[in-house]
């Protein structure tokens, strides 16, 4: 029985990205009506569940952080793409747009996936335990990397509004690429330890983490099916964005939760894995998973836009305003206070989740 349930979930785990894949490309650049919605958004939730499962198959083979990150970068990748793809085709009303998912992707991950973390690691063992250099060196580049791009453009006056003069935007891309790149060597080569699963005293590893690795073949096959169920869930996601933004407006919601909406989406596959991660106490890579999304989101998105800017029409905002500000000061405040320790329980995990809370509910009303 247990053999057969197995494969059944590896068959529908290779089918789902296939067929989403082709729904995608029937469906692409077309006027689609609401029956075809309805089944896109349905693949969209497969592609996620699919793309979490080769995810964890890939990170059994090349072990951590590796799987995390190769997960992180993947989704970014492709979401930086669907930005990229929003702002030329959505003229003045996307100026914002990439600092909207940005934006929504740093509160997602330290806040959002932290806290579900967090509470579900606290929930099973009492106490979450992690490694504290590494999470801590990864949150402060996350901090130095939101600062530099979406704290400062709202305080510079070369340029009118919450925009980067040319010069300043080319600065805040070099050094996203340079302080990204950096922490990858750190967290890769020069002091990976840092960055594995801490056991929790007197508990042994889950069992999964003891199972015989897949085979070479097995992973790169899981590498192909992951890349296909992300290029899934973001196409999907793009092809759901019209409806999205019908619903924004007929909510009378602010233009800036088109942003959050993409951005939970995408954010699905590394949510889910994180959380599962949790569960068997390996909180060090449901961390690694948060704080690294948040590093690639930003890393990779702002050198991305500042190119695209030479050739998109429009200012480019970047600079959040002052409530934005407030929540991206005591995100980074709290979890510096829920890093440091190397140990959260229920009461970190509670207030990473009432900060998401907040944020979700300025977004829909501001």
């Amino acid at each position: 029985m247990i053999l057969l349930f197995r494969r059944l979930a590896t068959t529908w785990t290779a089918l789902v990205p296939i067929l989403a894949v082709a729904v995608l490309a029937l469906a692409w650049g077309r006027t689609i009506p609401v029956a075809v919605v309805v089944i896109a958004a349905l693949f969209l939730a497969g592609s996620v569940l699919a793309a979490v499962h080769h995810a964890e198959v890939i990170a059994h083979r090349v072990g951590e952080p590796f799987g995390s990150l190769l997960l992180a970068v993947a989704v970014t990748v492709i979401e930086v793409a669907l930005i990229i793809s929003l702002t030329t085709s959505g003229g003045p009303a996307a100026s914002s747009l990439a600092r909207d998912t940005v934006f929504a992707a740093v509160m997602i991950t330290c806040n959002g996936i932290v806290g579900l973390s967090l509470l579900v690691a606290a929930l099973r063992r009492r106490v979450a335990v992690f490694n504290a250099e590494g999470t801590g060196g990864a949150l402060a580049t996350v901090a130095t990397l939101s600062t530099l791009s979406l704290v400062l453009p709202t305080f510079t006056t070369s340029s009118p509004g919450p925009a980067f003069a040319p010069a300043q935007l080319a600065f805040a891309a070099l050094a996203s690429i340079a302080l990204y790149g950096l922490f990858v060597l750190t967290q890769t080569l020069r002091h990976r330890d840092y960055f594995l699963p801490v056991e929790p005293a007197g508990q042994g590893a889950d069992a999964a983490g003891h199972a015989a690795p897949p085979t070479t073949r097995a992973a790169a096959v899981s590498l192909a099916l992951l890349l296909g169920a992300l290029v899934a869930v973001v196409g999907l996601a793009k092809i759901e964005s019209p409806a999205i933004e019908t619903a924004v407006r007929a909510a009378s919601l602010p233009q800036s939760a088109v942003g959050v909406v993409i951005a939970l989406l995408v954010l699905l596959p590394e949510t889910l894995a994180a959380v599962r991660a949790a569960r068997r106490a390996r909180v060090q890579v449901s961390l690694n998973l948060a704080f690294g999304s948040a590093m690639a989101s930003i890393g990779l998105t702002i050198p991305t836009i500042a190119a695209a800017s030479l050739w998109l029409k429009g200012p480019l905002l970047l600079g959040l305003g002052p409530t934005h500000i407030v929540l991206l000061v005591l995100t980074v405040v709290v979890a510096t206070l829920t890093v440091v320790p190397g140990r959260a329980t229920l009461l970190q995990a509670g207030v990473h989740l009432t900060l998401f809370a907040a944020f979700l509910l300025l977004a829909v009303s501001p």
